[in-house]
């Protein structure tokens, strides 16, 4: 009778161990699901608002009237023109697009965003293209059709 309970009582001691360690494991798996949730903080909405605020930007290319907005730009840089103050304004454009991108979208392992992706085509013509970072599975993007057949389109990856 004794060897009886004794068997009984191994086999619950070893019943107990599995439940911890399943308990252990699915513990794992929940602190792990829950983490990988926190780093979508980016929002589609956040994207399309970023295009929506962009585009009125002024940037440093004059024509003989004003200083000329990242909208108006993207079609003087499909004409191949010139500035005033004689440079391309592809090149301001790109330069103006990456210095405003580069401050909105910080990318990195310390930052929620992982890289980004922007692309403005003419005529589904490309105009300007740049990525930074890494491009992952996870990303929210948005598209802006514009006057004249113009197409901005913006992804930032998590």
């Amino acid at each position: 009778m004794l060897n009886k309970k004794k068997k009984a009582q191994e086999e619950l001691v070893g019943f107990a161990v599995i439940i911890i360690i399943v308990a252990v494991i699915l513990l794992f798996f929940l602190n792990f699901y829950l983490r990988s949730g926190e780093k979508e903080s980016v929002n589609n909405y956040e994207v399309d608002s970023f295009i929506q605020a962009f585009l009125p930007y002024t940037t440093d290319c004059e024509d003989y009237l004003e200083y000329l907005s990242v909208q108006d730009l993207i079609l003087e840089c499909n004409d191949d023109a010139f500035c005033l103050n004689d440079e391309k304004a592809c090149d301001v454009l790109n330069s103006t697009l990456k210095n405003i991108v580069g401050k909105t979208w910080k990318v990195g392992e310390n930052y929620p965003v992982k890289g980004y992706e922007l692309k403005i085509t003419i005529n589904q013509q490309e105009v300007l293209s740049f990525i930074e970072g890494n491009i992952t599975k996870n990303y929210k993007g948005a598209e802006q059709p514009l006057p004249h057949s113009i197409k901005v389109f913006f992804r930032a990856y998590y």
